[in-house]
């Protein structure tokens, strides 16, 4: 915890929140003991802030056991912004000063109906340069973006996805492991480097926004396009540079 965490805390709050996540962790009814274990409390100490968060509609006491659980109200408070929203809010600072380091453009994808929707772009301050149009969509699988998006799904979500997909189910059967293989290696690797499958001359970067324990949300994306103006940047320095965004976005959104 940082030297300003510290000077700030707030312990009632942070109480409260230690039983809201650890009944989201659970996700089954809990006595007030039971949930004192799970966080480490004495039971006495958390029963005023159950009674406040029962009281304000965040828990709700099963009337036979009297064992608490979440209500809906967290979930109808998130539901009231978009996703997709706050997700291009977070990104928007983080990739403009990448793509102002790099003199590259970069983008942020997400899934949309089986298929990669650009939800945003940063363009590059270099007078050439490669634009991707916001909502613009395409194939999962012909894009770097859609392969990180792909390889970060759990295997019953990626096989129904993939079953959707008229290219995927023209693929012979070697073809289809030799697919599944390379997202297996994506996923490893944590990001995706190659030549892009709809740009001649252009080397994509993907990384992922979250990753395999709190869910991948979406695809930051640099499009290297190779001219005159670029930075003499080696790959590992925009690697880093690449990750170093993708974590400021990551933890604007809540995802760390």
């Amino acid at each position: 915890m940082t030297e300003k965490a510290v000077k700030y805390q707030a312990p009632a709050l942070e109480k409260g929140l230690d039983i809201i996540e650890y009944l989201a962790l659970k996700a089954i009814p809990l006595s007030q003991t039971e949930i004192a274990i799970g966080i480490n409390r004495n039971p006495n100490e958390i029963f005023r802030m159950l009674v406040s968060l029962e009281a304000r509609g965040y828990i709700n006491r099963e009337e036979i056991s009297g064992k608490y659980k979440l209500s809906l109200k967290l979930y109808n408070l998130s539901h009231r912004h978009s996703p997709v929203d706050e997700i291009r809010a977070a990104a928007q600072y983080p990739m403009y000063e990448l793509a102002g380091k790099l003199k590259q453009s970069c983008h942020l994808s997400v899934l949309y109906h089986n298929q990669l929707m650009v939800i945003h772009q940063s363009k590059s301050p270099s007078p050439i340069a490669l634009s991707v149009e916001e909502g613009s969509l395409f194939p999962l699988m012909l894009t770097a973006s859609g392969r990180v998006l792909l390889a970060y799904m759990s295997d019953e979500e990626r096989e129904n996805t993939l079953r959707s997909i008229d290219l995927y189910k023209s693929y012979t059967k070697p073809q289809q492991q030799k697919f599944l293989q390379q997202l297996d290696h994506i996923r490893d690797a944590g990001r995706h480097v190659e030549s892009s499958d709809l740009s001649r001359g252009v080397t994509d970067i993907v990384m992922p926004i979250g990753n395999a324990e709190t869910g991948v949300v979406a695809a930051l994306a640099v499009s290297i396009l190779t001219t005159e103006y670029n930075e003499n940047l080696s790959l590992e320095e925009t690697n880093k540079m690449v990750q170093e965004c993708v974590e400021k976005i990551t933890k604007r959104i809540g995802l760390v």
